[in-house]
């Protein structure tokens, strides 16, 4: 006789069904995606919701692929750069569900602010764990008799979820965490406190586990400082592309291919790129979607979706809502190129005026102004010469033009060199007469690399780089540094466009807060020859393929640029070396020449950190 038949004849019924009904409690999940676990057991809630009931992913399908990517094992960060009204939160939401329930884990759920933390974790979570029973059966709430709750702390069996703000260094530092779902990373705090990026605080909790996964969400903001479009770019860049109803040409739903009124239908249309017919909003959404990458990267993922994608917000609306905008003034428009089409905002065709910065110079009356905290250095090599300006740095980013200097000579010449090696083991004074030296520099290798590399050979424990531009926009500002040379020397690929897009905005602000660049009045090579370099480019807005195309170019009779290049690579050296300047603001002054100094103890710790940051 079979075992079950056995079973089935010599015990009563009602044991066996408490034995099945224990051996199922005792089984492991099955497994699914995220789609799949939220299309099976989440239930969204009234009171957050247009549509309160049963999940189903087939209402938001471009959200599919980006949720279950975070259930590929190769996958370690996902991306999504994203405009309002498309679920972003509904998606972070299902993978916190998920991981609660079937993946037990730390899990951290970071926002910009602790009280908007406090504010999700009272409204948001709770109504998911409360109309969602797998997980109300397994989170407790903050009340509970206890539970082992806070409002900000939960446990769960089998792991633990801290929801935290990025102002707040006491919740970053906690324990090591598996799982980080970061929202809205471009509204976080620079710095959480004197601790530095809070991202980059959460990101070490994440050493220990091999599987960890990190997950950011946010709608941009400025052009060259969005955290987000920073992630994305570093991805996969993919995009929401669909049929078109004419042709069958995938694309993505772009603004410059929306016609406010077709002649035919005289309502709001999308013409195809490719055989341009335009078609309504229904039969575009009609077609079946897919993502399309741009970059290939094996273990980050990144997304980009737009409001034109919406089932939520109809064209017509956002069309209305330009309008207003528009008709606002620039602010309102920045607004909704940033939350309706999911871009960073850049400004269009404009540069700063070389007079003003000319006219707005300062007499320092020292070397180096109180409010200088680092120095930096940046080298430019041309044919005959070699342009070297050494940058302050102070809380906030805010700068201090030290010095612009010309080293006349061949650069094939090692005297040349020589010269240059002198000038940055140079040690500057403040009015007090106390001393500070160069903390990083960057040199770059367009032109007499050979020179360049055999110049930067065994200078790491001073952190002088090589470096060399990438001209492609939207390239990161700081790319992860090779060594495949002759020199074998650490070489960092820097984004000069990113660079200049940083530049630009600081020198719009007119008066001295955070970003604002200071200039001196002494003789330090700053003429006017200078500041007509400086602002030499702008920035040009087009359209290729639909798609938004920025890019630098000279401005008409203007041939030299240097000192705009020379500025992008001090930026990039700042960004390289990464110092606290909230920590190093409250030190003695004596102090940061010892803190900022380079020194040979410093050489093994720095070549594991460039290990750490991909060099081979």
């Amino acid at each position: 006789m079979e075992k079950k038949e056995l079973i089935q004849s010599n015990t009563p019924a009602k044991t066996v069904n408490l034995f099945r009904k224990s051996i199922k409690r005792l089984a492991p999940p099955p497994e699914l995606t995220v789609s799949e676990w939220a299309d099976k057991y989440r239930v969204l809630s009234k009171e957050a919701s247009a549509e309160p009931g049963k999940w189903k992913t087939s209402r938001v399908e471009y959200m599919r692929v980006p949720m279950d990517a975070i259930s590929d094992p190769e996958i370690v960060q996902i991306t999504l750069m994203c405009s309002a009204q498309v679920s972003k939160t509904e998606f972070l939401l299902n993978m916190l569900g998920k991981y609660i329930h079937h993946e037990p884990s730390p899990i951290m759920y970071l926002m910009p602010q602790l009280d908007l933390a406090e504010r999700f974790s009272k409204t948001r979570f709770a109504m998911m764990v409360r109309d969602t029973p797998v997980l109300s059966r397994i989170v407790k709430e903050a009340k509970s008799e206890n539970s082992g709750n806070t409002i900000l702390h939960k446990s769960f069996p089998g792991g633990t979820l801290v929801i935290a703000g990025s102002n707040s260094p006491a919740s970053l530092c906690s324990s090591s965490m598996k799982v980080l779902l970061a929202d809205e990373v471009d509204r976080f705090a620079e710095s959480a406190g004197n601790e530095g990026d809070p991202l980059s605080l959460v990101e070490k909790r994440q050493t220990t586990f091999w599987d960890a996964k990190r997950v950011y969400v946010s709608t941009p903001t400025n052009k060259g400082e969005s955290r987000i479009e920073l992630a994305f770019n570093e991805g996969t860049q993919e995009s929401w592309n669909l049929p078109c109803p004419q042709c069958g040409m995938y694309q993505p739903l772009v603004w410059a291919q929306i016609k406010f009124i077709d002649e035919e239908c005289d309502k709001v249309t999308h013409e195809c790129y490719s055989c341009k017919a335009r078609s309504n909003e229904s039969k575009w959404k009609s077609g079946k979607g897919k993502w399309v990458a741009k970059n290939k990267n094996e273990s980050h993922r990144s997304f980009h979706l737009n409001e034109l994608v919406s089932p939520w917000k109809s064209w017509d609306s956002i069309v209305e809502d330009f309008k207003k905008a528009k008709k606002n003034g620039k602010e309102m428009l920045k607004v909704w190129v940033n939350t309706s089409l999911g871009e960073t905002w850049a400004e269009k065709g404009e540069s700063a005026s070389d007079e003003a910065l000319f006219q707005r110079r300062e007499l320092y009356n020292c070397e180096v102004p109180d409010g200088v905290l680092v120095l930096t250095a940046a080298v430019d090599v041309q044919v005959d010469r070699l342009e070297v300006e050494v940058l302050g740095w102070g809380v906030g980013k805010e700068s201090w033009g030290i010095e612009y200097k010309v080293i006349q000579g061949n650069p094939r010449q090692k005297a040349v060199w020589d010269q240059l090696d002198d000038y940055l083991k140079k040690t500057w004074q403040y009015a007090s007469g106390e001393q500070i030296s160069i903390s990083c520099t960057c040199v770059d290798s367009g032109y007499c690399a050979d020179e360049v590399y055999s110049f930067c050979f065994g200078k790491e424990h001073r952190r002088i780089f090589a470096i060399k531009g990438a001209n492609t926009y939207g390239a990161p500002l700081i790319g992860k540094p090779t060594r495949g040379n002759r020199r074998k020397v650490a070489m960092f690929p820097i984004g000069v466009s990113a660079g200049k897009d940083i530049i630009m905005s600081r020198l719009k602000i007119e008066s001295p807060e955070p970003g604002y660049c200071h200039f001196p009045l002494e003789d330090r090579g700053y003429d006017k020859t200078y500041f007509k370099e400086l602002t030499s480019e702008e920035r040009i807005m087009s359209y290729e393929k639909g798609n938004t195309v920025y890019r630098w170019q000279k401005k008409p009779g203007h041939q030299r640029n240097e000192a705009l290049d020379i500025r992008n690579y001090n930026i990039a050296a700042f960004e390289i070396f990464n110092p606290n300047l909230e920590l190093l603001a409250q030190r003695p002054r004596g102090e940061l020449y010892k803190q900022a100094a380079p020194n040979r103890n410093v050489q093994a710790q720095r070549r594991r950190r460039m290990i750490n940051k991909g060099i081979s």
